[in-house]
């Protein structure tokens, strides 16, 4: 289903304006913007989220995340579920048709892109809208909906972390829907548009990157200890009409004005044409689902990190995992669990094009990283079960 119905499927909300000479009330309405409206990118920027190679005024190069490198080489390792002798000619030709059938973006998301997803345990959810979210304060854009996201099942996440932070990890009015996203596909139809799937993307991982950089700073006493400049979640998108499945990044750096927001800034880590041939197909989809993998246990490690600073046991979960659930539209449906063996196992049958290992050209460090003027944020004592105070700043958007 869309993440935004093609032209003006907007939001609105009501205000009273005075009348005419009778006095009488008469009520306008405030359209929200989407992401169909070419305008929405200024919008973004205008919230200090940047799109892949944005376009400094000043002429600084975009900054790139420190652990690109980490990531590139953890989306390139082989996956016994694709090797040829798993995922043959006659298979990619099967997954070719269904692209070439699919009418509309509904179809290419129930027909098509389960097999980019693949079945990885991995809790997720397609076309929830994000309506618990703070939303990003300028531009009255609409609430965010990925046609897929991966989270963390609720509780996977402490209470009390999930109580004070829920307008920035919680992202959907469904208690059940999982929590903390870090991983995003917008998807586009024969007839979509790839730039409008862009633009969402990166409205997508610029709310993901803000609740886990909220997750971070939870509990910490000096949270610029923990400004890392690295990335922490995923988007992509795939358009059927070129087979092009593209995968960026999304990290937070400080902002150049201390009266605006953090930066959010997205990085494309390749572009890959599934379509093509088999080996390009094999390809592009072991970096999507690697990246699935990368961005879970990113997110299992924060929430670790996170639970341990509130229970006092760094490291330690304070709630048992539960079985992982997908969730569409309210139905929860069980996710089965891809099998997968070492990369040693795969050497024999991995045909050409297979290994993923990129070699990015040297950068200069980048001079402006996270914000050095961010809010004390929550400071714990366990003097007690009933004695203990907390104080919180936000990494919200404000300017």
């Amino acid at each position: 289903m869309p993440s935004y119905q093609s032209g003006a499927r907007t939001e609105s909300k009501s205000r009273k304006t005075l009348g005419d000479s009778t006095g009488k009330t008469t009520t306008s309405k405030t359209k929200k913007t989407s992401a169909y409206d070419p305008n929405f990118g200024q919008h973004l920027v205008d919230n200090c989220v940047y799109p892949d190679d944005y376009d400094f005024p000043d002429g600084r190069d975009p900054p790139r995340p420190n652990n690109e490198t980490e990531i590139l080489v953890k989306i390139g390792q082989p996956r016994a579920s694709l090797s040829p002798s798993q995922f043959s000619e006659k298979a990619f030709r099967s997954f070719k048709q269904k692209n070439s059938r699919a009418l509309n973006e509904d179809a290419v998301m129930g027909d098509v892109f389960p097999t980019i997803q693949g079945t990885a345990n991995i809790p997720s959810a397609k076309s929830l809208v994000f309506g618990n979210l703070e939303p990003l304060p300028h531009g009255n854009l609409v609430d965010a909906k990925p046609d897929f996201y991966d989270g963390a099942h609720p509780a996977q996440i402490d209470l009390r972390i999930r109580e004070e932070l829920r307008s920035y990890i919680i992202p959907a009015t469904q208690g059940q829907a999982p929590a903390l996203p870090n991983f995003f596909t917008e998807v586009k139809g024969p007839d979509g548009s790839g730039a409008v799937a862009k633009r969402q993307a990166c409205h997508d991982g610029a709310l993901g990157e803000r609740g886990i950089r909220e997750c971070i700073a939870f509990g910490v006493d000096n949270p610029e200890t923990v400004l890392d400049n690295n990335a922490h979640t995923i988007t992509s998108t795939y358009h059927s009409a070129s087979g092009t499945l593209q995968v960026y990044t999304m990290h937070q750096t400080k902002p150049i004005d201390p009266k605006n927001a953090p930066g959010y800034h997205m990085t494309q880590l390749n572009t890959f044409a599934i379509t093509g041939t088999a080996d390009r197909f094999r390809e592009g989809v072991t970096a999507f689902r690697n990246a699935r993998d990368w961005a879970k246990e990113e997110r299992d490690r924060l929430i670790d990190a996170a639970n341990g600073r509130v229970t006092g046991t760094p490291g330690e979960t304070s709630t048992s995992q539960p079985s992982t659930q997908s969730i569409s539209q309210s139905t929860i449906e069980p996710a089965a669990l891809e099998s997968e063996t070492s990369a040693d196992d795969l050497s024999k049958d991995a045909g050409p094009g297979f290994n993923l290992f990129h070699k990015r050209l040297k950068r200069e460090p980048e001079k402006h990283l996270f914000n050095s003027n961010l809010k004390t944020r929550i400071k714990k004592s366990h003097s007690g079960a009933n004695s203990r105070s907390r104080s919180r700043g936000r990494l919200s958007q404000r300017r």
